[in-house]
């Protein structure tokens, strides 16, 4: 489902980019011109159509076999930013191997339901340690 929640949205957004499904992914999107996105070492995207004619490029492919984890949540009444890795599987002459992409995606509360108005990602640590993507540190007491 696209729009109920930040989460929904978000999954809808990552079930898309795994089907390559440009459609479910430009209906995580608000409708707003200044929906943003940003790839690995790409310039700024700004706009729908921007947006729409990269995926569809991306997609010529197929899908992107990513999946989100360790996200972190903050959210508020009308907006939420959630900030992840993104970990690929790649298929190289060397065999599979795992890459990680650092995100942050923004998503708005619209008339529409909830969707997203920014993603940002970034080249990510070339080697993640698996077992530690669930440890969860607290943060340092200030008082």
């Amino acid at each position: 489902m696209v729009g109920g929640s930040a989460q929904e949205t978000e999954a809808a957004f990552y079930d898309a980019l795994q089907k390559g499904d440009l459609e479910l992914l430009m209906a995580c999107w608000a409708e707003e011109d200044e929906v943003v996105c940003v790839h690995p070492g790409g310039p700024r995207l700004l706009g729908h159509g921007a947006i729409r004619s990269v995926f569809e490029g991306i997609f010529a492919n197929g899908g992107i076999p990513v999946t989100p984890q360790r996200v972190q949540r903050m959210e508020g009444l009308g907006s939420a930013v959630h900030s992840l890795l993104e970990r690929i599987e790649l298929n190289t002459h060397e065999g599979p191997k795992l890459g990680w992409i650092v995100a942050t995606n923004v998503y708005q509360n619209t008339a529409h339901g909830w969707r997203l108005v920014a993603h940002h990602a970034s080249q990510g640590p070339e080697h993640v340690d698996v077992a530690e993507l669930d440890i969860h540190t607290p943060a340092p007491v200030l008082h």
